[in-house]
Parts: C-alpha cells; structure tokens; sequence
C-alpha cells in the first residue's frame, strides 16, 4: 500500500469527523498521541511502539486530509533525491 492509498483510505474512514471537528483539535488529538509515542519509545514493548508509531501516522494523515495536503506528494517533493536543509 502506498502511502496515498492509505491517506484516502483514512480519508475514507474519519473524513466527516475530522473535518467536523476542524484542524485545530485534530492537531490536538495529534500531539496526544506523540505523548503515547514518547511513553511507548521509553518502555521495552515493541508492539506498542509499532501501535503508537500507526497512530501518530493515521492521526498525520487525518489532519493532512483536512488541510488538503497529499503526503505522499509533499515527502517526494521535499526528501527524494536530495537531502533538505535543517534535517541533520
């Protein structure tokens, strides 16, 4: 699955929520889960790490449907063949 596919299948799934909702509180739903990223990478559980690394995505994708951003678009736009400035 390429990383559009997923984004519309997202889209899909949560698109009358999220939009309902609005970018603002998505972000927030966003940041809440890179809190249970952070817990999840200080600990040794692997399958958590690997659920929360999902989360932190779909929750990207949701808010990035919202805003109208193709992900797939905007990382081979920005990160393939080059390497961008600030990203060390």
């Amino acid at each position: 699955m390429r990383i559009r596919e997923f984004q519309q299948r997202i889209d899909e799934m949560y698109s009358d929520t999220d939009r309902a909702r609005g970018a603002a509180k998505t972000f927030l739903w966003l940041t809440e889960e890179f809190g249970e990223l952070a817990s999840a990478i200080a600990g040794d559980d692997q399958k958590n790490k690997e659920e929360e690394f999902a989360d932190v995505f779909a929750w990207l994708c949701s808010i990035a449907n919202v805003e109208g951003v193709d992900i797939e678009s905007a990382v081979i736009e920005k990160y393939v063949d080059r390497r961008p400035e600030g990203h060390k």
